[in-house]
């Protein structure tokens, strides 16, 4: 492991103490390791570098709008491919929570994620994707594939 310094003012040092305290990491090493481990993320899907994506995708919708439930389920059918498994919760009498699982080539999860944030209706749309190497079956000896998160 590396050690590394910086210098930022004390403002922004101020703020940065208060995120670390704020989300509960143990010290501020952790904190910027997960922000830094973000970026790196959000900049390889962005590239092309992450040819994979695991993700979770979740939004809240009213399941009065107009067919939008069987909109969305009609999106996840015909997107079978990179949607692995979905949860509904009745949040109220009006109000739903989904959560999909999402796997499968980057640009087809992203793209399959937006679309469903974007569809009237969804509200508090988040997709948070993880960039994954996936081994063949033949590399490991199994019948299975093995995905592994990128570090």
């Amino acid at each position: 492991m590396r050690r590394l310094t910086i210098s930022i003012d004390d403002d922004l040092a101020d703020t940065f103490d208060r995120l670390v305290a704020g989300r509960g990491y143990a010290n501020r090493s952790e904190a910027f390791r997960d922000l830094l481990r973000g970026e790196l993320t959000r900049k390889s899907i962005e590239t092309g570098a992450a040819t994979h994506t695991v993700g979770t995708l979740s939004y809240v919708y009213n399941h009065h709008e107009r067919q939008l439930a069987a909109r969305l389920a009609h999106m996840q059918h015909d997107q079978h491919d990179v949607t692995v498994a979905a949860m509904h919760v009745h949040l109220d009498h009006d109000d739903c929570l989904e959560t999909v699982i999402l796997q499968g080539p980057s640009a087809d999860v992203a793209r399959f994620a937006e679309a469903v944030i974007a569809e009237k209706g969804v509200r508090h749309g988040r997709f948070h994707p993880v960039p994954v190497r996936i081994d063949s079956p033949r590399t490991v000896r199994h019948r299975h594939r093995h995905t592994h998160p990128l570090r």
